[in-house]
């Protein structure tokens, strides 16, 4: 039902309303609304934002997004986790009406003394809801001025238009006939949700050892020797270390090096292949060690001041327990075999998927089981490999009965697959996701893609940029040499408050299997990688630089400040964030083997300056110095620097 002052197209609202849009603790979004009224007669609108316990704190004025649009917002922030809500409230501004006519008519000489005694009554009328010491003395002072007969009217018209007059009506206006939007849910989750910097590496080949001669059995990394990795990536900023599947691997139909489908004795498997006699999803496999070796590697992390997240594969092998004990769990074809995985002509026969229409009960309360097992072993954020394979409404039950008692928790959804899958699974539940960013590197679809995710989708949907997974090495990073690895680094931690690297990134592992493939040659799904970690030529120390400008620049840390600029090469991509006066500038050639020069032209209002103003400009990556304009000749050679990270700050006159 539309109010006396009608207030319509309240966003964010996900679903219509029907799902809470998403923010975390400090992070500023933009609420709006159209507002309007019949006649001429102004009308004001704010913001009230109500933590979980319903108390509202000061509520935030709306502002004009465009003339002649009637479209209001504002950005407000909330300050704890929990479920909040916000409305949007309009009303009938009789003070800044009167303001108006006063501004024409006293000059006029057309009703002046009427005018004023209105203006004077309103003003009594407000002085009640303004608080002594921001501002009621200076309204009611302005009353008895604007009665003074003997003071030129303009004098008297002067006192009700003072700088501090109209600043107190500002944060305390005369409100009439107050009208509100319905509420809408916001779920506002920790900071790690948006933002963080994730590493990817397997525990079983730190510490491997491996014979190319092939005269000696491989031998696995353990946990004990994986955590002796955690020092290197906590020096290069990393905040979240992302663990593969630990657990037993199931030997039947065991996949051998490069996915080959004869495994020979001494081949270690994939650890998505979940599942032996030594245990299941609650187990640690054998060569990585016990129980107490991942606790010890969790607290090792936390000391050197990172989180550790897992892996959650729902799938099994079909060595798995779960395929004697439950095999209501699986599907079973005409031949009384269970089904494995298939997506033809490709097979895995290593892998069984499960049945969500037989059991689904049983399988949401083990799902909970297992993911509170590991909760309490310390780790409070989970990959979940291919939701999009599993219904969306066991996920929603799933994630739903975690968050009830533990929100702190947090999922990423690894979902390469059509949007509208990708989008739901952030509606329901899911902190995060993959994206397409792995497959956009041209400029055009960049700038379409990251006004996507930082617009609308940015209420329910929260992005984490990996440039390469185990399983994607694009053509691109195959064919871009070193520049072409820190071209799409850059990339993703200036554009993605989330961002990942696998391990191997730094070392610009860039061979594939076969021409046109995206898969690794030597892929580590299927064998152990032992890496030289004491080359000096690695992307180590820009990775260093990328995480620490992301900690030291709040702008870095969000997603719905980033804004496009403009340049006259399509190899060349300009964009900005800002929070505050925190403002970081980044210009990338996205061509790995040429040189590119351009002009940037800078839409200066988007970085808080006039359109006349100059700026001066820091890289922080050659740590040269720039003052720049509205236009500014740039060239940027992959070779030696492919990029720009100007911090900005207002030139001085």
């Amino acid at each position: 039902m539309i109010g006396r002052i009608p207030v319509l197209d309240v966003t964010p609202r996900v679903d219509c309303g029907g799902r809470p849009a998403k923010s975390v603790v400090g992070e500023p979004f933009e609420v709006s609304a159209t507002v309007f009224r019949e006649g001429h007669d102004a009308v004001g609108a704010n913001v009230v934002l109500r933590d979980p316990k319903g108390r509202s704190g000061p509520w935030t004025p709306m502002r004009e997004l465009a003339p002649g649009t009637d479209r209001l917002g504002a950005e407000v922030v909330a300050t704890s986790p929990g479920r909040w809500t916000y409305t949007v409230e309009a009303w009938s501004d009789p003070f800044a009406t009167w303001r108006h006519a006063a501004e024409i008519k006293v000059p006029a000489g057309i009703d002046t003394e009427l005018v004023l005694e209105e203006g004077a009554l309103l003003l009594e009328r407000a002085a009640p809801g303004v608080p002594k010491r921001e501002g009621r003395p200076v309204l009611l002072a302005a009353a008895v001025t604007m009665r003074r007969t003997e003071l030129p009217p303009e004098q008297r018209l002067a006192a009700a238009l003072a700088g501090p007059l109209l600043a107190a009506l500002a944060r305390y206006p005369l409100r009439e006939l107050v009208s509100a939007s319905r509420p809408a849910a916001l779920q506002v989750d920790r900071e790690r949700a948006l933002y963080g910097s994730w590493y990817e590496f397997f525990p079983r080949s730190e510490g491997a050892v491996v014979d190319r001669e092939g005269h000696r059995p491989p031998v696995s990394g353990t946990l004990r020797t994986a955590a002796e990795r955690l020092p290197a990536v906590a020096a290069m900023g990393f905040d979240v270390v992302y663990l593969p599947p630990i657990h037993p691997i199931g030997r039947a139909y065991r996949k051998g090096p490069n996915n080959t489908l004869e495994a020979g004795p001494h081949d270690v498997g994939s650890p998505w292949a979940i599942g032996s006699p030594e245990g299941g999803h609650d187990a640690v496999h054998p060569d990585l060690g016990g129980i107490e070796d991942f606790d010890a590697f969790v607290a090792r992390a936390a000391g050197l001041g990172m989180e550790v997240a897992l892996d959650f594969a729902l799938q099994c092998s079909p060595d798995h327990p779960w395929v004697e004990k439950h095999p209501e769990w699986f599907t079973a074809r005409a031949d009384g075999t269970i089904a494995y995985a298939e997506n033809p002509p490709k097979k895995y026969q290593d892998i069984y998927p499960v049945n969500f229409d037989q059991d689904f009960d049983g399988l949401v309360t083990e799902t909970v089981r297992l993911l509170r097992f590991w909760m309490k072993h310390g780790v409070r954020i989970f990959r979940v490999d291919n939701p999009h394979t599993k219904p969306v409404l066991f996920w929603e039950k799933v994630l739903g009965e975690i968050a009830r008692k533990d929100p702190d928790v947090l999922f990423l959804a690894e979902a390469f697959t059509r949007p509208a899958m990708m989008h739901t699974l952030g509606k329901i539940g899911f902190h995060q996701s993959y994206t397409y960013f792995t497959w956009r590197t041209g400029k055009q679809e960049l700038i379409e893609y990251l006004t996507e995710l930082s617009g609308e989708a940015a209420a329910y949907m929260r992005p984490n940029f990996f440039p390469t997974t185990p399983d994607i090495l694009h053509a691109y990073l195959q064919h871009g040499g070193r520049a072409g690895f820190a071209i799409r680094a850059i990339l993703a931690a200036t554009l993605a408050p989330s961002m990942g690297v696998y391990a191997g990134y730094e070392l610009y592992e860039n061979a594939a299997v076969r021409p046109g493939s995206e898969e690794f040659l030597d892929s580590e799904k299927y064998q152990l990688r032992p890496r030289d970690w004491s080359r000096t030529d690695t992307l180590a120390p820009l990775l260093t630089t990328l995480n620490t400008l992301r900690r030291e620049h709040r702008a870095l840390q969000l997603l719905r400040n980033l804004r496009f600029h403009g340049t006259d090469n399509d190899q060349v991509l300009a964009y900005s964030k800002r929070h505050g006066d925190d403002t970081v500038l980044v210009i990338v050639n996205l061509d790995p083997h040429r040189a590119h020069e351009t002009t940037v032209s800078l839409d200066l209002p988007s970085l808080g300056l006039g359109w006349d103003d100059r700026l001066d400009v820091h890289d922080e990556l050659s740590g040269e110095q720039y003052r720049w304009g509205a236009a500014n000749y740039v060239r940027l050679d992959p070779a030696q620097q492919p990029a720009h990270i100007l911090t900005v700050r207002r030139a001085a006159t």
